[in-house]
């Protein structure tokens, strides 16, 4: 199984090196109040899915905290207030 993951691996990374190979040419990219951005196209396709999953982050991010705060149940149904308090010296936990 370890070896099918590698050549999997393998397989994924000679496809994308091969993508990368075949489109060395430079491309224009046209943004706002006339400013050009001139790159190979690889890089702009690269560009343009690391912006897309930074921003996909920075959104879902408020939702996945509230979720993590809201899914903290107390520890073992005790009131909150004695959840924060430290455990009695003769308790181990054991």
């Amino acid at each position: 199984m370890k070896y099918l993951t590698w050549l999997l691996k393998a397989a994924i990374f000679f496809t994308l090196f091969t993508f990368a190979l075949n489109n060395q040419q430079a491309v224009a990219v046209h943004f706002f109040f006339g400013t050009l951005w001139q790159a190979p196209l690889v890089l702009v396709v690269l560009a343009a899915f690391a912006g897309g999953l930074a921003l996909g982050i920075f959104v879902m991010m408020p939702r996945w905290w509230k979720k993590h705060q809201a899914s903290k149940p107390p520890a073992s149904g005790i009131s909150a207030k004695a959840a924060d308090s430290p455990p009695s010296p003769l308790h181990h936990g054991i």
